[in-house]
């Protein structure tokens, strides 16, 4: 059975992307912990992040570091977070979000639901950013 995550990448589902290749997508999560919080995800459904392929899991890393860019050139935070917490969904999504303190990155301070205007907003500006620097993926 395919993931939500499969559904996003076929189109089946309606995402906000900031970036798309020929491995991972990245898009607004729709539940955001912090303004600015993207999703990246490989199309290949793979559950946990100790199965993922080297190359893979290095690809995946590489295009969370240049949104990771992307977000502190836009939000400025202190710094950029990464997390792959992986039982909300079972297909393996690093989370790329600006944080000021750890508090930042728990999931109690989720949004319910995420206003898809704000979301919008936020994915442009991310995707202005990494134009700017001239990253291959990003998504239009």
């Amino acid at each position: 059975m395919a993931t939500v995550f499969t559904m996003i990448i076929k189109g089946e589902i309606p995402a906000v992307f900031v970036w798309r290749d020929d491995k991972c997508v990245a898009f607004m999560s729709i539940n955001p912990i912090r303004a600015g919080h993207v999703l990246v995800v490989p199309r290949r459904e793979i559950d946990h992040w100790i199965d993922c392929p080297a190359d893979l899991r290095d690809h995946l890393f590489g295009v969370a570091q240049e949104i990771a860019r992307a977000v502190q050139q836009v939000w400025s935070p202190e710094k950029v977070g990464l997390m792959i917490a992986g039982l909300e969904v079972p297909h393996l999504h690093l989370h790329v979000l600006p944080i000021d303190g750890l508090g930042d990155l728990s999931f109690a301070n989720a949004a319910a639901q995420a206003d898809s205007e704000e979301l919008e907003e936020a994915a442009a500006s991310i995707r202005r950013a990494l134009g700017e620097r001239g990253a291959a993926g990003a998504s239009e």
